[in-house]
């Protein structure tokens, strides 16, 4: 017998979730990766130019890096710039940088490493901006752009009260900062990035801007390009023109210890906006004529664990379990996931899978459910390639199918012998669904209770099964012979607890008519049709002779 334990296909597909290898550079890879490109090239039109966010933050991100991953492994592949477009035509007095993220503890004490007089911010979470000052009256507010150009923001600025119209401090006067979505205890490990940035975005993009969504917006100024060399006196002097929270969430760092719990603190604390993690800086810095709009060598960003994940289906598989219910399973390329690695998420039903028909080469939207489980959220992105798959109907598995081995029941019936050996039926300690797959891919059991008459010398036969193993189990089969009569109810799975049967032998059970097992308290129609099938079925009269030959009690 051959040992499927679910049906599935797979797809080769690339790998880049957890490694820096290049993919095969395949037909069916140059295909995804044109696929995916198209995608971002729509969600960065529709951000850019539209101001409505069609894909989460998080995700977003995810997706771009993925596309930039594949870019540099592949000439082949035109680079799609997000920000072509949203240039403006406003230069910026002084670049805005980005910035380069640390990817775990590791790289950021490495960073800090060969650096001293540090600080540490949140990484707000919303839109960048430049505003410059002459003679302490703001004269434009420009958008990030590209990092040299940016679209003239002004007439939105205008309208919004967190950006200061005057300051008092003289001269020319270049600040940099983050438009945020007003949240007052704001916690983001609970809460997550609730579409702050996205939200503030769109606000910006539109020709009016309303007086309920300017007076939403706040400005975090996290740098001051050609004020002080030192942090300290330009948070100061911030702090002064009555921008209070540069100094208030900017905090010196000596270690990789310290950063790490201002990281946790503001991760787990009430704070007035979304963040995605923190930003590590040097107190000085160059000049700011020497800015250019590329990650620079004296600030780093340190995100938080996604709250979600974009991942690449590899193949999909029916799992069928012992009652029959079929369950689609996504095998993935391996991504982390709050600093777990998942491979494989629950479609949930069949009927939830056809109709979002997820096959391999889609990618989707995962997230932890109670911070365990990994739970399929969404369809991101579909292959417009659609592989077959072979799936199991509906109708050919039950609660009284797959009693016996075959290629199309190995599921099921593996699933029988994992719940006939679990602690809720036979409890044999020792023996789970590890077990049983050797068993089955030695073809060793065709039905359910072939494992009653195996000898210690034939499982010392069994691949991956040792003398001292051969020898537990044996005793293990034994020991089952004596179990109760209700425990072997429950391990055959009948439809009901068997404690409430009033009943000590399959006899009795097997002879009772519909009406006499609906007369039983709290048993209705359905459920007295389900027992008598249950005890009358041909398999079932045949597993219930097995154990009467074994001598278990009840069965005699």
């Amino acid at each position: 017998m051959k040992a499927w334990i679910a049906a599935c296909i797979f797809l080769p597909v690339p790998a880049i979730a957890l490694a820096d290898d290049c993919p095969a550079q395949t037909p069916a890879h140059a295909r995804q990766a044109a696929e995916l490109a198209t995608q971002v090239a729509h969600w960065d039109d529709a951000y850019h130019r539209q101001g409505r966010s069609l894909i989460s933050d998080e995700l977003y991100d995810q997706a771009r890096a993925r596309l930039e991953h594949w870019q540099r492994c592949s000439d082949e592949v035109t680079r799609n710039d997000p920000l072509r477009g949203t240039q403006g035509d406003v230069q910026h007095p002084v670049a805005q940088t980005g910035l380069r993220k640390l990817a775990d503890e590791r790289a950021v004490a490495q960073w800090m490493a060969n650096r001293d007089d540090l600080w540490i911010q949140p990484k707000v979470d919303g839109v960048a901006v430049t505003l410059h000052y002459e003679g302490g009256t703001l004269q434009q507010v420009i958008s990030r752009g590209d990092g040299s150009s940016g679209q003239d923001w002004t007439p939105q600025a205008a309208r919004i009260d967190a950006i200061p119209k005057q300051l008092n401090e003289g001269g020319t006067l270049i600040l940099q900062g983050e438009l945020y979505l007003q949240r007052p205890g704001h916690v983001q490990a609970s809460e997550g990035g609730a579409a702050a940035r996205s939200t503030v975005a769109g606000f910006m993009a539109r020709q009016e801007l309303q007086e309920q969504q300017a007076a939403s917006i706040g400005l975090f100024v996290w740098d001051w390009p050609n004020g002080p060399a030192d942090i300290q006196q330009r948070l100061d002097r911030l702090a002064r023109m009555g921008l209070q929270d540069s100094r208030t969430y900017s905090q010196p760092v000596a270690s990789p210890t310290a950063a790490q719990r201002w990281r946790e603190q503001w991760y787990r604390s009430p704070l007035p906006f979304a963040t995605d993690g923190v930003v590590l800086r040097q107190s000085r810095r160059p000049s700011s004529d020497r800015w250019r709009a590329e990650p620079p060598h004296w600030a780093a960003a340190w995100k938080y664990p996604a709250s979600e994940a974009l991942a690449l289906v590899e193949a999909v598989e029916f799992s069928i379990g012992r009652t029959g219910r079929i369950t689609p399973l996504l095998r993935l390329q391996p991504v982390k996931l709050d600093d777990r690695t998942i491979q494989v998420v629950s479609a949930g039903s069949l009927q939830r899978w056809r109709q979002l028909d997820i096959r391999p080469g889609d990618q989707i939207a995962i997230r932890l459910a109670g911070q365990t489980i990994p739970k399929l959220e969404s369809v991101v992105l579909q292959s417009a390639l659609r592989s077959p798959l072979e799936i199991p109907d509906n109708n050919d598995y039950h609660a009284l199918s797959c009693l016996r081995a075959s290629p199309a029941c190995t599921s099921q019936f593996h699933a029988r012998l994992t719940w006939l050996s679990g602690k809720r039926a036979l409890n044999l300690h020792g023996i789970g669904a590890g077990t049983w797959q050797k068993l089955l891919e030695t073809q060793h059991l065709d039905g359910l209770l072939d494992w009653l008459q195996l000898g210690e010398e034939q499982l010392r036969t069994v691949p991956g099964i040792g003398p001292q193993s051969a020898t537990m189990l044996s005793q293990r089969f034994a020991e089952a012979r004596q179990r109760p009569f209700h425990d072997w109810l429950r391990a055959l799975g009948a439809p009901i607890n068997p404690d409430g049967l009033a009943a000590d032998s399959w006899m009795q059970l097997q002879q009772r008519s519909l009406a006499q097992w609906q007369a039983l308290p709290g048993i209705g129609p359905t459920r007295a049709a389900q027992l008598q099938a249950f005890f009358q079925h041909e398999d079932m009269i045949a597993l219930a002779e097995q154990l009467r030959e074994a001598g278990v009690a009840g069965f005699q």
